[in-house]
């Protein structure tokens, strides 16, 4: 019987991997956002903070304008919430893996963002890791990553001098390589092809600053519809998938396939 102990460690060590990525991108892009506070008048403090208390990248770069203009909190709370209603789609998409118990379910809440709903969606907990724990360890690791990024741009913003143009494209290839690393994990792509086909025909119709939420609403309108129908799809094909794999393996032995029986009887059961 494992220890609590135990579980939370074995948690933490199954959930680091999955977040090294993040680190790599959260780290240069919360640098980048430390630096730009401290170029606009603010002590490293304030990213440090606000990256603890906000978490919403995206959000806290918009932030610095709104803290530098008059007053005035409801033109903040329409910004924000257009900026992040992305967030209502993966709160219904995380209903049934958010449902932990005790204090990490309002954790998970509070630190979902982008990254950390890529990796906690579509991961792969082994079934001896408590997956309260796994989702609770990559959510705070990213929220470190970004806190940690944050204060490091405002302590240095000021002693370091560098060109940061285009360094937020670190996120957009960060997201492209977890898109490709899922792709390759899948046997069928339909909910994948589904996604891109719905986005790039609303980025035809509505443009590239307004395609993002009526994309996430079609997509998760598409495969609510199609739901049952793709499952039983994917069910089909990785039957298949795993009848060819076996086919395979057991027509190598040709003729001679008694002869190993014979050497190994156990690789008949």
């Amino acid at each position: 019987m494992e220890t609590k102990k135990q579980t939370i460690k074995k948690a933490f060590k199954a959930a680091f991997p999955n977040t090294i990525p993040i680190f790599a991108g959260f780290l240069f892009l919360g640098m980048a956002y430390g630096i730009y506070m401290n170029a606009s008048g603010f002590s490293f403090l304030y990213p440090m903070l606000m990256g603890l208390t906000i978490f919403a990248g995206s959000v806290e770069f918009v932030a610095v304008g709104l803290l530098l203009a008059p007053f005035d909190p409801l033109k903040a709370l329409l910004l924000t919430l257009m900026i992040n209603a992305r967030h209502l789609f993966y709160g219904i998409s995380m209903l049934e893996k958010y449902r932990v118990p005790g204090f990490k379910r309002f954790y998970l809440i509070f630190g979902m963002c982008d990254e950390s709903f890529s990796i906690n969606y579509t991961a792969h907990i082994p079934e001896d890791v408590d997956k309260g724990w796994f989702l609770f360890f990559v959510t705070f690791l990213n929220h470190c990553y970004w806190v940690a990024g944050a204060a490091l741009g405002g302590i240095f913003g000021g002693l370091i001098q560098f060109n940061t143009e285009g360094l937020e494209f670190v996120m957009t290839a960060l997201f492209v390589v977890i898109f490709l690393e899922q792709w390759l994990k899948e046997t069928t792509h339909y909910s994948s092809l589904t996604g891109l086909g719905i986005s790039v025909l609303c980025l035809i119709l509505f443009g590239g600053s307004n395609f993002i939420i009526p994309s996430m609403a079609l997509i998760l309108f598409s495969l609510s519809l199609f739901r049952r129908p793709l499952k039983e799809r994917r069910k089909t094909d990785d039957n298949e998938h795993r009848s060819t794999d076996s086919d395979d393996c057991s027509g190598g032995f040709g003729d001679n396939d008694h002869q190993v029986s014979s050497v190994h009887p156990v690789s008949r059961g």
